[in-house]
C-alpha cells in the first residue's frame, strides 16, 4: 500500500505522471481505481472506463476530490 499512497501523494502535489508511473505497473484492483482516476483527471474517460472495469468498479461521476477522497478513505492511504 505504500507505494499507492505514494500515487495519491503525487497527485494531490500535482504530479499527475509521477502517481501514473506508480500504478501504470501495479496489477492490483486498487491501483486499477487510482489509474482510472488519474485517467478521469487527464480528461481521458476511455481510458478511464477500462482501468474501472479491471478494478471492478462502476464508473465515478463523483468530483474528482470527492473520488480521492473515497480512494484514500477506502484503502486507507493517506494523502
Amino acid at each position: 500500500m505504500a507505494g499507492l499512497a505514494e500515487a495519491v501523494e503525487r497527485l494531490t502535489a500535482g504530479d499527475w505522471n509521477g502517481a501514473h508511473a506508480i500504478v501504470q505497473d501495479d496489477p492490483s484492483a486498487d491501483a486499477a481505481w487510482i489509474h482510472a482516476h488519474l485517467h478521469r483527471v487527464e480528461g481521458d474517460l476511455g481510458n478511464a472506463a477500462y482501468w474501472y472495469r479491471r478494478a471492478g468498479r462502476r464508473v465515478a461521476t463523483s468530483d474528482l476530490d470527492d473520488e480521492r477522497d473515497a480512494i484514500v478513505a477506502e484503502l486507507r492511504l493517506s494523502a
